[in-house]
């Protein structure tokens, strides 16, 4: 058996872990979440001070006191995410339809009874395994960053792979994902993770010169896709899951890549106010800079 060397038996036992976790009713998980989640707020220091850096500069408009409890309720969903995630890949369809409900899906739908191509722009808020769950209906590709450890990465495709999915890694080339998505098979794309030093180009995201991946605006101009935004979304209490869908968006693409990275931002930033606490603030989105510009994480700056 490919893991069954001893240096895989904790992943194992976090596997069993998460398995055994997805058992038990959603609001027990809450419950425990927002505990996990008060915990790492405690005692994770280095990703506390990434979360409430973020949020000082990208929601400056908020006081002192109103920042501290975003990053409270920031944690609490995190921990409920972290959870909550693998129910995508172990659930029963019944539990499925009893735990996601649909808002906006008439935008989706037009689009795929139109026969065009669609991207789910989805930007990386902490309940983003949920959309896995369109792949019951029909194949969807959904773009993945691998993981290190072997076995919780085999994991992870495997659920990711249920139903009707299709993953792609995010460095592979792209020529199967533009025919795949040419004939019709949803892709599902997130953008706003920080692309490294020779990868993105600089748009503003909140006003901050940020590193961004280009690749929508190409993708959809080699493809002719519509682009729908697409948030998954925490219920209070536990009482499920929502994914909405936006309208899909007008003039996409313009043809000036720089100009369409810089709407898909906007449209992200919008969706971030929306719903500030699930965002994943933890990420260093601002790590890579501009030449001549101080560490944006460095303390006293």
């Amino acid at each position: 058996m490919q893991f069954a060397h001893p240096r895989y038996w904790p992943a194992w036992c976090l596997v069993g872990l998460q398995r055994g976790l997805t058992l038990l009713p959603l609001p027990v998980l809450w419950a425990l979440g927002c505990a996990l989640g008060a915990v790492m707020h405690r005692v994770g220091g280095c990703r506390r001070r990434v979360a409430a850096r973020n949020i000082e500069r990208c929601l400056p408009e908020l006081d002192p006191t109103a920042r501290r409890r975003l990053l409270v309720d920031h944690f609490h969903a995190l921990g409920f995410a972290l959870l909550a995630m693998p129910i995508t890949w172990w659930a029963s369809p019944r539990r499925l339809d009893r735990l996601i409900r649909f808002r906006g899906r008439e935008h989706y739908d037009e689009a795929l009874a139109e026969g065009r191509g669609v991207v789910l722009l989805a930007p990386h808020f902490v309940a983003l395994e949920v959309p896995l769950a369109l792949a019951r209906e029909r194949p969807m590709i959904f773009m993945y960053q691998r993981l290190k450890n072997p076995l919780l990465n085999a994991v992870m495709e495997r659920g990711r792979r249920r139903f009707h999915g299709e993953i792609v890694e995010r460095s592979a080339n792209l020529k199967g994902t533009l025919r795949r998505l040419r004939q019709g098979v949803p892709l599902g794309y997130l953008p706003d993770q920080n692309p490294g030093p020779r990868r993105g180009i600089f748009v503003p995201f909140f006003g901050i010169p940020t590193a961004t991946h280009p690749a929508l605006s190409r993708i959809a101009s080699m493809t002719g896709a519509v682009v729908i935004p697409c948030i998954a979304k925490q219920l209070p209490y536990g009482r499920g899951f929502e994914v909405e869908f936006k309208p899909p968006l007008e003039d996409f693409p313009s043809g000036d890549v720089e100009a369409d990275t810089a709407r898909m931002n906007r449209v992200i930033e919008q969706c971030v106010r929306e719903l500030p606490e699930q965002y994943f603030w933890v990420h260093k989105r601002f790590k890579v800079r501009p030449p001549g510009e101080p560490d944006f994480y460095r303390r006293g700056i």
